[in-house]
């Protein structure tokens, strides 16, 4: 506790030093009582506020300068994302109170300083939104008729959800977060390892899990298949996707930004959630990886992402006329270039039509070995790609073909504008009842040396060896151009360092192309 105590107290530091505060003025005080200020241009107040059941949350309130009595000011509420303390908005919030909000923001339960345990967005985390309000309400100069949430990874899971149970939320930016927790890391059926390994080892350095999260956590990564449903129905509880029906109910304006290459996340599930929603509402995909895209606007830095959310603030929380709203609500950023895409909808991303690569050649490879094709490494790998356009790469044709099938296209005389979601249908043929594969597609130049585009795993449980069954998979979304004189190819193995892998010692697996049923990559394109 005392390590915890003085990290957090030396992030406070810090950050109230690159805002120009003197030490003496990152005080906490305590809830609804005397707190210590800054100068009347900065405005930051230090709190224990009280949360759900009486926990105290670590927070601090940013006003308006000059905020005088009798005039109140819309109010944003940023719950801090997963492992990190409330210092985490400084910058972003003083920008926020400078155009004229008042700005709380507080460490999540269970982590740092504040009270709990690590509920993982469950009804503890919910109410702690709607008693943030609450105090805001009582103790600051917040319009009670004007309240936004918002918020990075945790928080934009926590801030989706709040805003389906308060229909005092108006508006709701929503960035690096999960919809969909289930498809988030355990899409395919398959554990999404790093991504949990990462969030479990940060939760446990950072704060308290509960024991319902540890439970849980064990379970996941043993692979008790036992508890899958348990684990599932856990998940359900924790995703707006569950609850689009009550946000849309509440006319919640919502905003969602993302990464492709998001490695926690991954975009899919945020844009069939986009879809389902009937309120105001706009998703932004860019390249990069976990937060990636939001993170040099949490230093301060301009930044596209964090730009867009205030304008989203201005213009349902203030009423102002920015355009943000009359702009084509899905906007879109390739891989390959720096300028963006507007489109009506998330369907027509992909209104060019579709590619259909035939996979007509069987192919029988081993389980239990990396062919050297992966998805890259967590935070990393997506990352790369997004400031140095350097995605995972592996030579395709030095790909060992007993532990890896490999088709291709021929190569392309134009370019090829991969928009959405790459769709993979195949049929399986397993030696065992249980198995792992991951599908790869790859963007392959003239020497052989495949770029990551895209990939997906899926695993399956109790099918009978030796009986063919279909498989219909989703490749994560992305939009990445393939240059002329490029071609592109599928690979799959059964290894990869993202995912636990379900394939028993000696296991077989064959992929076939039924006349009956023939197999195929089909790629959305972008109309030319």
């Amino acid at each position: 506790m005392r390590r915890t105590t003085t990290a957090a107290a030396v992030a406070t530091l810090l950050a109230a030093a690159a805002l120009g505060l003197a030490p003496h003025q990152a005080q906490a005080a305590p809830a609804g009582g005397p707190a210590a200020t800054a100068d009347a241009s900065s405005q930051i107040r230090f709190h224990d506020i009280p949360g759900s059941g009486g926990v105290a949350l670590k927070g601090n309130v940013f006003t308006p300068a000059g905020a005088g009595s009798g005039r109140t000011y819309p109010l944003i509420v940023l719950p801090t994302s997963w492992g990190l303390p409330q210092t985490e908005y400084l910058a972003q919030a003083k920008k926020l109170a400078d155009s004229g909000y008042v700005v709380v923001s507080y460490t999540s339960r269970g982590f740092w300083l504040s009270g709990g345990s690590i509920e993982v967005a469950g009804p503890p985390d919910i109410a702690d939104v709607s008693a943030v309000i609450d105090w805001a309400l009582a103790n600051s100069p917040a319009d009670a008729d004007r309240i936004g949430l918002g918020g990075v990874s945790y928080a934009a899971g926590i801030t989706l959800l709040a805003s389906a149970h308060d229909p005092r939320v108006k508006a709701v930016v929503a960035m690096s977060g999960w919809a969909d927790l289930i498809e988030s890391i355990y899409s395919g059926r398959t554990q999404h390892v790093q991504a949990a390994a990462m969030l479990g080892a940060a939760g446990y350095l950072t704060g308290r899990p509960g024991p319902e999260l540890q439970s849980l956590l064990g379970n996941f990564l043993g692979s008790r298949l036992d508890q899958e449903q348990q684990m599932i129905a856990w998940g359900r509880k924790r995703s707006a996707s569950e609850q689009v029906d009550r946000i849309n109910a509440n006319g919640t304006a919502v905003m969602l930004g993302n990464a492709w290459g998001d490695t926690i996340f991954p975009p899919n599930q945020y844009a069939k959630f986009y879809e389902r929603l009937t309120g105001p509402k706009r998703l932004e995909f860019r390249p990069g990886d976990h937060a990636t895209a939001e993170g040099t606007g949490l230093l301060g830095l301009p930044n596209d992402t964090w730009t867009n959310a205030h304008r989203w603030f201005d213009r349902y929380l203030k009423g102002e006329r920015n355009g943000v709203d009359t702009e084509a609500p899905v906007q879109i950023k390739s891989r390959s270039d720096n300028g963006y895409e507007g489109y009506a909808d998330w369907k027509s991303v992909g209104s060019g039509g579709t590619e259909k690569l035939a996979l007509s050649d069987s192919e029988h490879l081993f389980a239990n070995v990396d062919s050297g094709a992966n998805g890259g490494i967590l935070l990393l790998s997506s990352a790369l790609d997004q400031f140095v356009k350097a995605p995972p790469i592996a030579s395709v044709p030095l790909l060992p073909r007993a532990f890896a099938a490999v088709w291709q296209s021929q190569r392309y005389a134009e370019a090829r504008r991969i928009r959405g979601t790459v769709k993979l249908h195949t049929t399986v043929t397993p030696t065992k009842g249980d198995g792992t594969f991951v599908a790869y597609l790859y963007d392959v130049g003239p020497l052989g040396i495949g770029k990551l585009v895209s990939n997906a795993p899926y695993t399956f449980h109790g099918k009978a060896p030796g009986q063919a069954f279909g498989v219909d998979l989703e490749l994560f979304s992305t939009a990445y151009d393939v240059p002329a004189g490029h071609r592109l190819a599928l690979v799959v193995d059964t290894v990869d360092p993202l995912y636990i892998e379900h394939n028993p010692i000696g296991a077989q697996l064959t992929f076939s192309s039924p006349r009956t049923d023939p197999s195929y990559v089909s790629v959305p394109l972008r109309e030319q």
